[in-house]
This record gives C-alpha cells, sequence and structure tokens, in this order.
C-alpha cells in the first residue's frame, strides 16, 4: 500500500488490515488468544451532590489483550493509526501491562512493532522494534509470563485450570483475574497461608467461587471450608454458586 494512502486509514483499520493479520501469522487463535478493546478501568465515578455517574469517556481499555490461555493474560498491544511513530502508544501500553501485571507490552502504527520486555536476564532487548512479522509467538511470551512470576513446569496444569463459565457470559473484571490467579500460582508454589484483600462491591464471592471452582477441578482440594461472620452471607453465597452451576 502507498505510504500517503496508508496515513488515511483509521485506527481500526490498521487494526484490521496489519495488525491482527501479524498477531494471528505469528500462530495467535483469534478465537481463544487475541481479545480487542478489552475494558481494563471503566472510568471515574463523578460525585455532584447526592447524584453520581460514571465518567464513561475517561475509562482504559488495550486494543489488544493477548492470552496464553482465556482468563491468563500475557502480553498487551496498543495500536495507533500510521500518522504516528511505531513507539507513540508504548507508555499507554506499558500502563495496561501494570494494571494486568504481565510482563510484555507492545505498540503499533501498522509499520512495526515496537516492544518492551519487563523480564530481566532473558538474553532479549529490553526494548526494541522489528517487522511486523516478526511478532513473537504465543510460546516465547508465556515463557517470559512464567518467569517473571515464578511458575515452574510442573505446575502449568493447576495454574491454567480453566475458570468457570456459564450461558450468561459472565467474565472476571481484570483485577479478579488478577486475584484468582495469583491465588492459584501461590497454590501451585505450595504456599499454605495467602490474604487476599477486596473492597466491598468488588466481588469478593465471584473471585473466591472461581478459586475454588480451579482448585478443585484440578482435584487440588475435595472439600472447602467456607466461613463467614454472618448467616447471611453462607446463604447469599450458596444461592449465588447454584445460579452459576446450576
Amino acid at each position: 500500500m502507498d505510504k500517503n494512502e496508508k496515513k488515511k486509514l483509521s485506527e481500526i483499520d490498521i487494526c484490521n488490515l496489519f495488525i491482527t493479520p501479524a498477531i494471528k501469522d505469528a500462530g495467535w487463535d483469534q478465537l481463544r488468544q487475541i481479545r480487542r478493546e478489552v475494558t481494563l478501568t471503566p472510568g471515574p465515578v463523578i460525585v455532584r451532590g447526592n447524584m453520581s455517574s460514571r465518567n464513561k469517556k475517561k475509562k482504559k481499555f488495550a486494543d489488544y489483550v493477548l492470552s496464553w490461555e482465556p482468563g491468563v493474560p500475557i502480553a498487551v498491544v496498543e495500536a495507533k493509526d500510521n500518522n504516528h511513530t511505531v513507539s507513540h502508544g508504548m507508555q499507554q501500553a506499558l500502563g495496561y501491562a501494570n494494571i494486568l501485571e504481565i510482563p510484555s507490552a507492545f505498540s503499533s502504527n501498522g509499520d512495526a512493532f515496537a516492544s518492551h520486555n519487563k523480564v530481566p536476564d532473558t538474553g532479549e532487548d529490553i526494548e526494541t522494534q522489528f517487522p511486523l512479522e516478526q511478532f513473537p509467538p504465543p510460546q516465547t511470551l508465556w515463557k517470559r509470563y512464567k518467569k517473571i512470576r515464578g511458575i515452574e513446569d510442573s505446575s502449568e496444569q493447576l495454574v491454567l485450570q480453566p475458570y468457570h463459565t456459564d450461558s450468561s457470559g459472565k467474565e472476571p473484571r481484570y483485577y479478579q483475574v488478577e486475584a484468582i490467579n495469583r491465588a492459584v500460582e501461590s497454590v501451585a508454589k505450595k504456599q499454605k497461608r495467602m490474604l487476599l484483600v477486596m473492597a466491598t462491591g468488588t466481588g469478593k464471592t465471584y473471585t473466591t467461587f472461581q478459586i475454588i471452582w480451579r482448585l478443585w477441578k484440578a482435584r487440588i482440594v475435595k472439600q472447602v471450608l467456607f466461613l463467614v461472620d454472618r448467616n447471611i452471607l453462607a446463604d447469599q453465597t450458596l444461592v449465588f454458586v447454584y445460579c452459576l452451576t446450576g
């Protein structure tokens, strides 16, 4: 494509014509491993007197989140139109990588990729640029993720145990994914004690259910003792679990 014509394309066009094909050609599965426009934070709540509303214009979303398996994000890609440089979106990508606590961040304007690797001592450059056709395959970025998280090969079966899914299509929010994955990874490392702190309204019951589900399906636990300080909380949890599992 002529360079001048390329500069007339929108960011969506750049994604569809250049970035997505390059990622797919590197071996990433479009249905299972590539997610587009993933909301990370829904935007701040603005309070005016007794009224409040969420400023959706300031929500944060990643153009691409790449996962090794569904629910295990390992990289982000920020896209820009061709009027920007290759690395123009890197600061945004690094911010999203920090939110998700993942080691690999990329940006692209459709000409090439800029890359930042947070994992030390891998023999790879921390920051580099490379052509579209050299985007790293899933195995490379999964190795980075395993190294920075301290995941052993013997623990992969537990760490990659699928989440519970239901017909409603409900998915954990980004911070719930991080909490669930951290808890499961800690169990995989033989840690017997851990403390998970979550604020009111952040979905503690759903997060706990997913942790228990994954440990149970992986046959790490057979029975679980669930303690609460009020009976109503136990009743709510039982209803919640019944609704999810039928």
